[in-house]
């Protein structure tokens, strides 16, 4: 999966969204868009450097310990913003699909090509790569 791929459309879908939704409402619901996003963005950032992790070394309770602590950021960096009234829920949900659908698209994308080379590198050289350079 190429995590590189995923950050560019991700940027650009999600500003083209915000910038569609000032129209909606232009008080929260773009700000709120590009949070959700950004959060999804660092979230599967988070995600790749703990199955990085995973993928080089045994099991251990640091990874899921790690993965839980990411859980929690994630919660109350959400749970700040909503107790500010800064963001709008919609917003939030609409950034955080955006990720989740281009996470997707790429994975279908990936498994393709396995299924059509026979190839199952190319997903650790785009992980290692896209950390590499960082």
């Amino acid at each position: 999966m190429n995590l590189k791929r995923i950050y560019k459309q991700g940027t650009i879908i999600l500003l083209c969204l915000s910038a569609a939704s000032v129209f909606f409402d232009w008080n929260k619901f773009p700000l709120s868009i590009l949070i959700g996003g950004l959060l999804g963005l660092a979230n599967l950032k988070g995600l790749a450097w703990g199955l990085r992790d995973f993928a080089a070394s045994r099991p251990t309770g640091r990874v899921i310990f790690w993965s839980m602590v990411r859980f929690f950021l994630l919660g109350l960096i959400l749970f700040i913003l909503a107790l500010l009234k800064l963001i709008n829920f919609i917003g939030i949900l609409i950034g955080f699909t955006v990720v989740f659908i281009l996470i997707l698209k790429e994975g279908l994308q990936t498994a393709k090509e396995y299924s059509e080379t026979g190839k199952g590198d190319q997903t650790k050289q785009s992980i290692n790569s896209a950390d590499a350079q960082k």
